[in-house]
């Protein structure tokens, strides 16, 4: 990915055909400004995609480095599942 294109809204407006193939063919995210602070990126959908990706596989891991810390610290004080489903559904 390249460095972005920082582009006002009213320019994004006038040529937003030619920024959507920018990012798409040439993988250059624009930041969409309004009053001269920054609001918005338009990203090529497949970079989209790929950062989706990369979020899901760090959540996993976060996860998963979770419930490994949980079982090494042993049972006591734990929740069961049920339990905990049923005290979530109550809070709402």
């Amino acid at each position: 990915m390249t460095e972005p294109v920082i582009e006002p809204v009213t320019e994004v407006r006038k040529h937003l055909s030619e920024i959507i193939d920018r990012a798409r063919r040439h993988q250059t995210p624009t930041v969409i400004t309004r009053r001269g602070r920054s609001e918005a990126v338009l990203l090529g959908i497949d970079e989209y995609h790929r950062l989706c990706e990369t979020a899901e596989r760090y959540e996993d891991e976060w996860l998963n480095r979770l419930a490994d810390q949980a079982e090494s610290e042993g049972t006591e004080g734990a929740v069961p599942m049920e339990r905990m489903a049923a005290l979530l559904r109550s809070a709402n």
